[in-house]
Parts: structure tokens; C-alpha cells; sequence
């Protein structure tokens, strides 16, 4: 009994000792690292319309409207001319014209010898056309006026390009969706917008041309007066035997309608005659009354 007791005391005695080299002899423990931080989400793309199908949810990106290298600039004239001749100068000034590389746009002659007058219109390349004034100035006795004007059309012809841009890729789109269109209401309803929309082209498409062609062929419309002059005492034509059958035919009407007056006059005599008759007799009885 005694032994039982020794070797629990003793058991009880080393346990501490052995936990305290247990714990001398164990490694210090080190902390885990920090995790690094997690890094923002990207953002996602965004999802490309379905094919055929205009993306509603935001506008189309459309290119900036391109600016011609020169601008766009009209240029018209008026000049009034005294000439020698106004045919001779008419036809000068259709020669001037084709010499340039232009046209006569319209002319118009009126008046005999010397009233005669006349206008003409015609298109120059407008690199040319102060040359073109400077030819019409040479062919005249004098220069009774001139004017000339500009107009800038840069910004409208850019604003059809974007314009017709916009129809073009709009008539594509519709194209699009005139292929995947199954149902006969939607194929209708496509083709009515594709109309309006070329429609749309046509128009754009002529109003460029038309700026075109102003702004590189210039307009002069020239006013022709012939050079006053002293005409011949007699006017061309005139004719002393003609004058005098004139006057022999004046005569002879005026003859001829005497004549028929008389002949109205004897053909009623009996009326105006008995009403003359009656009256005479009347004013007698009257006064003898």
C-alpha cells in the first residue's frame, strides 16, 4: 500500500517537469500572411446587338462629317455691255464661252437694227471666271455695269454627306432585316421604309450634284446694248411712190365711204322726209295761229 502511494507521488512529481520540456522544445508558431487584396472586377463588354437587330439602347456611332479640302464656293455675274454689234457680240460670247470649257445656258435677241438689244447667259469653270469678265470687257465700247457675288456652301454640302451617310447605312439595316423577315406584314412593312428611304437618297444625291456643278461652273449673264449712233435722215425703207399710193388709198376709202353715206341717206329719205314734212308743217299752222 505504501509502494501505491510512493508511485502516485512520484508520477504526480515528473508529470509538470515533462509538460515543461514538452513546451520549451515546441517551435513559436507563426502568424499566416496576410492575403492580398483581390483585385476590382472588370467590367464586363458589352453584349453586340443580335445580328440583323439595331441596337436600341444606345445611338449608332457615327463618323464626323468629312470637310473638303477647298471650300465650296458660288460665284455669279451680271455685266452690262455697249457693243457695235449685238449679233457679232452674241456670237463672240458663244465662242468665249466654249474657249473656257463652258456653255451658253440661254440667249435671247430682240429688236430691229438699230433697237435691236439682247441678253445671253453662260457657265465658265469658276477658276475662270475673272478671265471670262475680263474677255466680255474687251469685247464692248463700254462697260455700263458690272456685279459679282459669292456664296459660301461648304456647311450645307457637309451636312448632306453625313446625311446621305446615315440613309445609306439605314437602307443597309433594312436590307438586313428584309432577308430574316418571314411574315408577309413585316415583309411589306419593310419594303414601305425602304422606299421612303431611298427616296431620302435621291433627294441628298441630286442636291449634291446641283452644289456641285454651281460651285465649279460660274454664271454671267450679260445684258447687249448696241452703241448709240446718228441713223440716216431717211428711214431704211422709205419710199415716195409708196407714200403716194399711201395717200391715194386714203382717198379713195374716204370717197368710198361718202359715197355709201349718201346712198343710206337717199334710201331713207321717205322716212326722215315725212318726219321733216310734218314738222315744217306744224311750225306754219302754229305761227299763224
Amino acid at each position: 500500500m505504501k509502494r501505491l502511494v510512493l508511485i502516485m507521488i512520484a508520477v504526480l512529481l515528473i508529470c509538470p517537469l515533462v509538460l515543461t520540456a514538452c513546451e520549451e522544445g515546441r517551435p513559436y508558431e507563426v502568424m499566416p500572411p496576410m492575403p492580398a487584396p483581390v483585385p476590382a472586377p472588370m467590367p464586363e463588354p458589352a453584349m453586340p446587338p443580335a445580328e440583323g437587330k439595331p441596337d436600341m439602347g444606345r445611338p449608332p456611332e457615327v463618323e464626323p462629317p468629312s470637310v473638303p479640302a477647298e471650300r465650296m464656293i458660288v460665284r455669279n455675274g451680271d455685266i452690262s455691255l455697249v457693243v457695235e454689234g449685238v449679233l457679232e457680240a452674241r456670237d463672240e460670247i458663244e465662242q468665249l464661252a466654249a474657249g473656257l470649257g463652258g456653255w451658253v445656258v440661254n440667249s435671247n435677241i430682240y429688236g430691229e437694227e438699230e433697237e435691236m438689244r439682247g441678253w445671253i447667259s453662260i457657265r465658265v469653270p469658276s477658276e475662270k471666271f475673272d478671265q471670262a469678265l475680263a474677255q466680255l470687257r474687251a469685247l464692248a465700247v463700254r462697260v455700263t455695269s458690272e456685279s459679282t457675288s459669292t456664296q459660301d456652301i461648304t456647311e450645307e454640302y457637309v451636312d448632306l454627306q453625313s446625311r446621305l451617310r446615315n440613309a445609306e447605312a439605314t437602307e443597309s439595316q433594312y436590307l438586313t432585316l428584309l432577308e430574316k423577315a418571314e411574315e408577309v406584314e413585316d415583309i411589306l412593312g419593310i419594303y414601305e421604309a425602304l422606299s421612303r428611304i431611298r427616296y431620302e437618297i435621291e433627294q441628298i444625291k441630286g442636291r449634291m450634284q446641283y452644289l456641285e456643278q454651281i460651285s465649279a461652273m460660274s454664271l454671267i449673264s450679260i445684258n447687249l446694248e448696241p452703241a448709240v449712233t446718228l441713223g440716216p435722215l431717211v428711214s431704211p425703207g422709205w419710199s415716195a411712190s409708196e407714200t403716194l399710193n399711201t395717200a391715194i388709198r386714203g382717198l379713195t376709202t374716204f370717197g368710198q365711204g361718202l359715197g355709201e353715206a349718201f346712198i343710206w341717206i337717199g334710201i331713207f329719205s321717205p322716212i326722215w322726209g315725212t318726219v321733216l314734212g310734218v314738222t315744217y308743217w306744224r311750225r306754219r299752222r302754229r305761227r299763224k295761229a
